[in-house]
């Protein structure tokens, strides 16, 4: 078959591999249904990232159950699936904490971009429907598989609660998929730091009451200001940058929450800051499986719609495109049909 492999920064082909092969007695194999590019994959493209040789891309995923293997006992063949890009066996004492992206035998799902896809730990990292899902819920059903569950930790790290004041620090895809979770949290207001004009429509779509283009000091101001000088009971860094780390700090009220799920890149802490400044903080790559059956069982009741997020669909073999646009903000998130 063909799939994505990344020889270099903004070297991305769609090129012959080999087909999946189960490996392991815990591996399942899919035919991928849809598939996409993530923002946390432009960090390679740009070079910004170590990439040691070519890199088969693509950690979103949902599709049918093909093949399983011997030790599989919770997925079939024929099911759909949705499985979470951090992959778990759901049984450690990690993931019965809840933080099933610090498994004891973690493993970072790779090679989605493509037709067909291994699945480790299949058992503990599939989330089957009941039925099959219509082809207009794949769209929705895919983002459940990263982006919207990191935009939901980074609200329930955040600890966002009814009735609360939060800001989102980045208007990326897993930013406008924080402003989503804080409105099905109850937030009451919730804060997009935006400066592009179809981002800022998203997320208000999604539930964004004020949006604020400023960044740095005028930015933090303008989130007091709105604020009447307290700040926010929640911040979501949704980045990875020095600058969005300061920003979400300086934005949250002394005893508030940051949620952080932006990997990090440059980014250092000031001890006397952080200890007079008196927030709470909490985030990392983001437990997904603890949300997927909660998450997917609201997209199949239509109460949400996170498929929104993607704004540009292309044929998988045009897939050097989808990292073009998204690299240069042409587009927030690509869906990639195959």
């Amino acid at each position: 078959m063909k799939a994505t492999v990344l020889h270099g920064p903004g070297d991305v082909r769609y090129e012959s591999v080999d087909d999946p092969k189960l490996i392991k007695p815990t591996d399942a194999i899919i035919k991928l249904s849809a598939t996409c590019i993530c923002g946390s994959d432009l960090w390679p493209y740009r070079g910004l990232q170590p990439n040691e040789g070519p890199a088969h891309m693509g950690h979103e995923y949902c599709g049918v159950v093909v093949e399983v293997g011997s030790a599989v006992r919770s997925i079939k063949p024929g099911q759909f699936v949705v499985g979470s890009f951090c992959l778990s066996d759901n049984t450690c004492p990690h993931c019965k904490f809840g933080f099933q992206s610090s498994c004891e035998q973690r493993e970072f799902m790779s090679g989605a971009q493509a037709p067909y896809a291994r699945v480790p730990l299949a058992d503990g990292t599939l989330v089957a429907t009941r039925e099959m899902p219509g082809s207009d819920l794949i769209p929705h059903l895919l983002a459940t598989s990263d982006v919207l569950g990191t935009g939901w930790y980074a609200a329930d790290a955040a600890n966002v609660k009814q009735g609360a004041t939060v800001a989102v620090v980045g208007d990326g895809a897993v930013g406008l998929m924080g402003v989503l979770a804080a409105r099905e949290m109850g937030a009451e207001r919730i804060i997009a730091m935006s400066r592009h004009a179809t981002r800022q429509a998203l997320a208000k779509q999604f539930g964004a009451t004020d949006i604020v283009v400023e960044r740095g000091a005028e930015g933090i101001a303008r989130v007091k200001e709105l604020t009447r000088g307290v700040g926010a009971d929640s911040v979501l860094e949704c980045v990875g940058t020095q600058e969005a780390m300061s920003q979400a700090l300086e934005c949250a009220r002394p005893g508030g929450t940051i949620g952080y799920v932006g990997v990090p890149h440059g980014v250092t802490f000031d001890g006397q800051a952080l200890f007079f400044g008196q927030r709470r903080m909490l985030g990392g790559p983001a437990p997904v499986r603890r949300f997927l059956p909660d998450l997917m069982d609201r997209v199949l009741q239509g109460r949400i719609q996170p498929g929104k997020v993607f704004d540009l669909t292309l044929p998988i073999d045009q897939v050097a495109e989808g990292y073009k646009a998204m690299d240069q903000r042409r587009a927030i998130k690509t869906l990639l049909t195959v």
